[in-house]
C-alpha cells in the first residue's frame, strides 16, 4: 500500500494549478481522442466545467474567450479543436514584457525630489513673462517647503535661490529678486496644522471605539 502512494512532486506539472489536477486530466483525455468531433464535444464540456469553477467571472467581458485561451494553454497549445475564437499563440502568451525604465537621476539635493527638477526644466522652456515668473516663484516656494521638511528648522531665501540657480544651470536666477518667499514660520505652521487635524481625528476615533467597548 505504501508503494502505491503518489506524491505531487512525482505527478505531471499543472500548468494552471487553480483548476486542479482533475481538469488537467480531462484536457489530456480530450487530446488523446482520435476524431475531431469527439474532441470538440469534450472541449465544450470542459469549458462548461471551467466556467462553473469561476462563477464570479461570468459577468466579465470576453469571459468565454478567456476560458478557451486557458484551455489551449493547459493543453500546451497541442489540441486540435474548433474554437469560436482565434487560437492563442505560444510566443505571444509567453512573451516577457519590456523592462520598465526607472529614472536614473541622482540629484545633488535629493530632499527636493525629482519632480522639482522636472518643474525647473519645464519653466526653462517657457517664454519670459508673468506666467514664467509666477511658476518660478511657485517652484522656489515648494523647494523651501521641501527643505524645511528635511531640515525642520529654517532656511534663508538666498539658499533656495542659489540651489534654484544651480539646478537650472543658471537659467533661473532669483538672486537679485526683491520679492521674498513664503515665511518659514508660515510653512511650518501649515504643516503642523494638518498634522494636528490627523492627530485629533485619531484621538476622536479612539474615544469612539473606547465608548463602544464600554457599551458592549
Amino acid at each position: 500500500m505504501i508503494d502505491d502512494l503518489e506524491y505531487n512532486t512525482e505527478r505531471e506539472h499543472l500548468i494552471i494549478p487553480e483548476y486542479g489536477r482533475h481538469l488537467q486530466k480531462m484536457i489530456n483525455h480530450a487530446k488523446s481522442r482520435e476524431t475531431k468531433e469527439e474532441r470538440n464535444k469534450l472541449a465544450k464540456a470542459i469549458i462548461s466545467v471551467m466556467g462553473n469553477l469561476q462563477p464570479h467571472l461570468r459577468d466579465v467581458p470576453d469571459f468565454q474567450h478567456k476560458l478557451w485561451d486557458q484551455l489551449f494553454i493547459m493543453a500546451d497549445f497541442d489540441i486540435d479543436v474548433d474554437s469560436p475564437y482565434d487560437k492563442p499563440e505560444r510566443e505571444v502568451i509567453q512573451a516577457r514584457p519590456e523592462p520598465l525604465k526607472y529614472p536614473q537621476n541622482h540629484p545633488k539635493y535629493r530632499f527636493y525630489g525629482n519632480n522639482i527638477k522636472t518643474m525647473i526644466d519645464v519653466a526653462i522652456t517657457w517664454e519670459e513673462g508673468e506666467m514664467r515668473e509666477a511658476l518660478v516663484y511657485t517652484i522656489a516656494n515648494h523647494m523651501k517647503k521641501s527643505f524645511l521638511n528635511w531640515n525642520k528648522d529654517t532656511v534663508e531665501d538666498d539658499v533656495i535661490f542659489d540651489h534654484l540657480f544651480e539646478l537650472s544651470n543658471g537659467k533661473l536666477n532669483l538672486k537679485e529678486s526683491t520679492e521674498d518667499l513664503t515665511d518659514s514660520t508660515s510653512l511650518l505652521r501649515a504643516k503642523s496644522k494638518y498634522g494636528n487635524k490627523s492627530s485629533k481625528k485619531n484621538t476622536s476615533n479612539k474615544k469612539k471605539y473606547s465608548n463602544n467597548r464600554k457599551r458592549y
